[in-house]
């Protein structure tokens, strides 16, 4: 088959095709988007009918999946590591109900925090589910273990959680492709009881998952995927896993190393296979990207007297993204590549594009707030969330998707008063809604600012559920129509857009302002392609 260069994103998205896909769902997140955008721009993916239309949010794309697997047909899904959190009910519970067709959960955590809120590592949460877990180091790797893990979820019925981080996932390489597989033929479960998790039936279940993940760990197919390379000196054996074992092997160019090297691709990790390093090496070293999964096992087996080194013992640095040159330092080597950031390298916050709706709902809202002081405005994930840096200076929280919406409403049950929340289009139909709802119950006295550019923008542009649905939406929740109230966020409207502030912010009640003015990248795009430029 032919070759192509790849993202990470994109080799996964094109094995998945080649995989016989039937289902792929996502909700935007960096750094998963491009697998979606890829089947979604797949003429492969169009002719052989693969269903590849957004989800409102992490949560109904797992679900939806579990659906698909559920007929039969194999399923994927892709989120950033966060929305591995919003996901996480149904990914873990399908553990217990094990799948029909193929299931694989594509997982891309981002060390360094590049464009989130944390740096989890969502390696734990395969060992919480107890689901097997799959990380490629390169880009063939990443193409071809999607194929290993849809046969792999079939042959044991369970569901596989396929973990990249960011520098695979943006990083580009000669991928060869595979002869494409046929879709499975829809089929309906053997039980008909298999995906009902009445305690009853919940407990035989959870014994079966025990066993599965054992006999999983034992597979001597899948075990030995995980690579042994051996080496002369023993003082020092080396236990690396996915994009971490390309930062070392960056400094051995050409020779390689001359110590034991245990190359992790596959969880769990048979015992065995540790053993074969941590027996015969006087020392350990642990380098793996994100969190020390593979360290705290190490250290957690009591027969195991060897020092084990990494990110636990300071050799490597407990937070941030690994690169060769940490290696290096931890290694004794000479920093080849060095770290210093050269004086013309400058800092360059990000800001809102000139031009921006989200710039003039922020001036208006600020005008009305020097009446109220400052810290009553709570605020939400989007390319809005640079409000909290100047020239605005306007927000007072960011924390998780939807969390703008209730914190203020807990501000004002604690009897805060004005409480304001400003979210984003998607992001209200991702998880405000429930928010929102909570809110109207309560008659909270909250304003609720939707900051509509009529994208999910901050991945860049893709379709939002909210488009033209958020007045009946509101209103449907219950917020009264007389304080459903839209605005055109143009600074030649400013002192209009002021006006209905003040007063909806002087309510004692639930009203929502809708800031609607399309997003001034995705116009422009619109603009060009109706053009024909």
């Amino acid at each position: 088959m032919q070759k192509l260069m790849l993202l990470g994103d994109e080799a996964i998205a094109q094995a998945a095709i080649d995989a016989g896909l039937s289902g792929m769902y996502a909700y935007p997140g960096t750094p998963s988007t491009e697998i979606m955008e890829y089947v979604q721009g797949s003429r492969l993916a169009a002719e052989n009918d693969i269903h590849r239309l957004w989800s409102a949010n992490e949560k109904t794309a797992i679900e939806a999946a579990i659906g698909m697997s559920y007929a039969g047909k194999r399923a994927m899904v892709a989120m950033k590591h966060v929305g591995l959190n919003v996901a996480a009910d149904g990914f873990i519970n399908v553990a217990m109900t094990g799948v029909n067709g193929g299931l694989v959960v594509v997982v891309a955590d981002d060390p360094s925090m590049h464009s989130s809120q944390n740096e989890q590592d969502s390696r734990f949460y395969g060992k919480f589910a107890m689901v097997p877990v799959f990380e490629p180091s390169n880009q063939q790797e990443a193409y071809d273990m999607i194929f290993e893990a849809f046969d792999l979820s079939e042959r044991y019925r369970v569901p596989v959680l396929y973990r990249i981080t960011t520098r695979l996932a943006h990083s580009r390489s000669a991928v060869a492709r595979k002869e494409p597989l046929k879709q499975n033929e829809m089929k309906l479960p053997g039980d008909p009881r298999q995906f009902i998790l009445l305690p009853a039936i919940a407990r035989k279940k959870y014994k079966g998952l025990l066993r599965i993940y054992d006999a999983i760990a034992n597979d001597s197919v899948f075990a030995g995927k995980n690579i042994f390379i051996d080496g002369k000196k023993r003082s020092l054996g080396i236990i690396t896993s996915g994009i971490a074992y390309n930062y070392l092997m960056e400094n051995f160019a050409g020779t390689g190393p001359d110590f034991p090297i245990l190359k992790v691709t596959r969880y769990p990790i048979n015992e065995n296979q540790l053993r074969k390093i941590t027996d015969t090496c006087d020392k350990i070293l642990v380098i793996e990207e994100g969190y020390p999964v593979i360290e705290e096992l190490l250290k957690g087996y009591p027969s195991t007297d060897r020092v084990v080194m990494g990110r636990l013992d300071g050799t490597l640095p407990r937070d941030g993204e690994l690169n060769p040159n940490i290696i290096a330092k931890a290694l004794g080597l000479n920093d080849l590549y060095g770290s210093d950031i050269p004086s013309i390298v400058r800092s360059r916050p990000p800001s809102l594009c000139k031009g921006c709706g989200h710039a003039d709902v922020y001036n208006a809202l600020n005008e009305v707030m020097k009446e109220y002081g400052p810290g009553k405005v709570f605020s939400d994930i989007g390319c809005y969330t640079l409000g909290a840096l100047p020239p605005y200076n306007a927000i007072n929280s960011c924390v998780e998707m939807g969390a703008s919406i209730t914190m203020a409403v807990g501000a004002a049950d604690a009897g805060l008063f004005p409480s304001i929340a400003v979210i984003g289009d998607s992001t209200f139909t991702h998880s405000g809604m429930t928010g929102l709802l909570d809110a109207v119950i309560k008659n909270s006295p909250v304003t609720v600012i939707i900051s509509d550019n009529s994208t999910t923008g901050m991945t860049g542009g893709q379709a939002s559920h909210a488009t033209d649905r958020l007045e009946p939406i509101c209103k449907g929740l219950g917020v009264p129509e007389e304080h459903i109230v839209v605005i055109n966020p143009l600074r030649k409207y400013h002192e209009e857009n002021v006006e209905h502030l003040r007063r909806e912010i002087a309510f004692r009640g639930v009203s929502v302002i809708i800031a609607r003015r399309e997003c001034i990248q995705t116009a422009s795009k619109r603009k060009r392609k109706e053009s024909g430029r």
